[in-house]
C-alpha cells in the first residue's frame, strides 16, 4: 500500500486505457492519490459503441455511460478536464499542463501515457477534401452525427449516400451500420477484399457477399483521388477514383487505420517507434513513466501495437499491480476480436504477422450457408490463429483452446 501524501500517480488520457488503469490501481491501493490529466471532458464511453450507434439509432450523449465526475468520485481521482498537456520533465517528474489559458507543473510520483491514437489521413486533392471525416472518439462520432442528422430530406427520393474508405475492421462495421440505419454506401479499398489484412480469402469473400447482399457497392483495388462539391445532381460531394470512377455522396468517412499518438512521449526524447515502446512491465524508455492502449508498442505482444479492448484490460490489470508495488510483467493471453458486422458476424484470432504458415478451412464447414471456420497452421503443424464466421462464432471458446498463445 501507497501513503497518501507525496505527488500523485498521474494518468495522462481519458478512454478504456485510462480509467481501466486507475480504477485497477485503485482496486489495489485504496490510499494512493490518482491524478487523470485529459484534453477532453472525461467522460466514460466504450468506444466499439461508436461503430454500431447508427443502425440503434442511438445519440452521441446515450453512448456516454458514465460522467467523468462521477468515474472521479467513484474511484477518488482528481480529474484534470479540458486540460493539454504540453510537455513533460521526466528527470523532475513533471508535467506541464494548460487549462483556461493558463500554465502550471504538475508533479507525478509514477507517470501512466494512455494517449491513444489518431486516425490516418491519406491525402486528398479537392475542394471539399476538408469535408472527409474520421471517428476514434465520442467527439468525431458526435460531428459526423451532426452531419448526417442535419442532412435535409432527399430530392430524388432515394437514401443519403455515405462513402466510406477503407475495407478494414472499422470500416466494414461502419458500412454494415449505416445500411442499418437507412444510408447507401459505397466502400473504396485498393486491396481486393474486406479485412484483407485479417481474413483468408474465403472468409473475406464470404463478408463481402454479406453486405453487398445487404447493400454496399464494394470499389476494390481504387483510391480516392479527389472529392469535390457536387454542383448538379442529389448529392453534396463527388469523388473520383483512381480508375475515374465518380461517386456522390452526402458524407465520406475515411477508415484507413489508425496512428499511435507519440507526440508527447516523443517530444520528451522516450524511445517511439509505431507506439511508444514499452517493456514486458510497460515500462517506456523513462524510469517511472508507462504506457498502454493505443499508443503503446509492446514488447509482451512482439512490437506490435494491439488497439483493440481486450489487451488494454490485460495491460491495465498488470501496470496496476507494478504502480501498487508488485512488479508483474505483461503475458497477454490468446485475444479473439469479435468484428461487429451483424451481415456476418466474425470472430478472428489472427496470428502474430511474423508467423509463416497457411489457412485452412475446416473441412466439416465447407459449403455451410451458416458461416465457416479456419485456421492458421504454422510451419510444425501448430494452430496459430483461426477465423470463424457465422453461426461458427458461437465454438470461439472451443477454437480458442485448440490455438497456442
Amino acid at each position: 500500500m501507497s501513503a497518501a501524501g507525496g505527488p500523485p500517480v498521474v494518468i495522462v488520457g481519458a478512454g478504456l486505457a485510462a480509467w481501466t488503469t486507475a480504477r485497477e490501481l485503485r482496486k489495489l491501493d485504496a490510499a494512493v492519490p490518482i491524478q487523470l490529466v485529459t484534453r477532453d471532458n472525461g467522460d466514460f464511453y466504450a468506444k466499439p459503441t461508436l461503430s454500431n450507434a447508427f443502425g440503434q439509432k442511438r445519440s452521441p450523449d446515450q453512448l456516454v455511460t458514465t460522467a467523468a465526475a462521477a468515474m472521479a468520485q467513484n474511484l477518488g481521482v482528481t480529474l484534470c478536464a479540458d486540460t493539454m498537456v504540453t510537455s513533460m520533465d521526466t528527470a523532475a517528474q513533471t508535467l506541464t499542463v494548460e487549462h483556461g489559458g493558463k500554465s502550471e507543473d504538475l508533479p507525478y510520483r509514477q507517470l501512466v501515457l494512455a494517449t491513444g491514437a489518431h486516425p490516418i489521413r491519406i491525402p486528398m486533392q479537392g475542394d471539399a477534401a476538408q469535408a472527409v471525416q474520421s471517428v476514434n472518439h465520442l467527439d468525431d462520432f458526435r460531428r459526423l452525427h451532426a452531419e448526417l442528422t442535419a442532412l435535409p430530406p432527399s430530392t430524388d427520393g432515394q437514401p443519403h449516400a455515405v462513402l466510406v474508405i477503407g475495407g478494414g475492421l472499422i470500416g466494414c462495421e461502419f458500412a454494415n451500420d449505416l445500411l442499418q440505419a437507412g444510408y447507401a454506401v459505397h466502400v473504396v479499398d485498393p486491396a481486393s477484399g474486406p479485412l484483407a489484412a485479417l481474413l483468408p480469402a474465403a472468409a473475406a469473400e464470404q463478408l463481402r457477399q454479406a453486405l453487398q447482399d445487404l447493400g454496399v457497392v464494394w470499389h476494390w483495388g481504387v483510391t480516392v483521388q479527389t472529392l469535390q462539391a457536387a454542383t448538379t445532381g442529389a448529392h453534396r460531394y463527388v469523388g473520383t477514383l483512381s480508375d475515374g470512377t465518380s461517386v456522390e455522396a452526402d458524407a465520406v468517412l475515411s477508415a484507413v487505420g489508425l496512428r499511435a499518438d507519440t507526440a508527447l512521449a516523443a517530444q520528451a526524447g522516450l524511445a517511439c517507434a509505431r507506439g511508444v515502446l514499452v517493456d514486458a512491465h510497460l515500462q517506456t524508455s523513462a524510469s517511472g513513466v508507462f504506457a498502454l492502449g493505443d499508443c503503446a508498442q509492446y514488447a509482451s505482444a512482439g512490437g506490435r501495437t494491439l488497439p483493440y479492448v481486450m489487451p488494454i484490460m490485460n495491460a491495465a490489470r498488470a501496470l496496476a499491480a507494478t504502480l501498487a508495488g508488485t512488479p508483474t510483467a505483461l503475458v497477454f493471453p490468446l485475444m479473439p476480436v469479435a468484428v461487429k458486422t451483424p451481415a456476418l458476424p466474425i470472430t478472428v484470432a489472427a496470428p502474430h504477422p511474423d508467423t509463416q504458415g497457411v489457412w485452412t478451412q475446416d473441412p466439416a464447414t465447407e459449403g455451410l450457408l451458416e458461416g465457416g471456420a479456419w485456421r492458421f497452421v504454422d510451419a510444425d503443424g501448430a494452430q496459430r490463429g483461426f477465423v470463424l464466421t457465422g453461426k461458427q462464432c458461437s465454438k470461439r471458446m472451443e477454437w480458442s483452446k485448440a490455438t497456442a498463445p
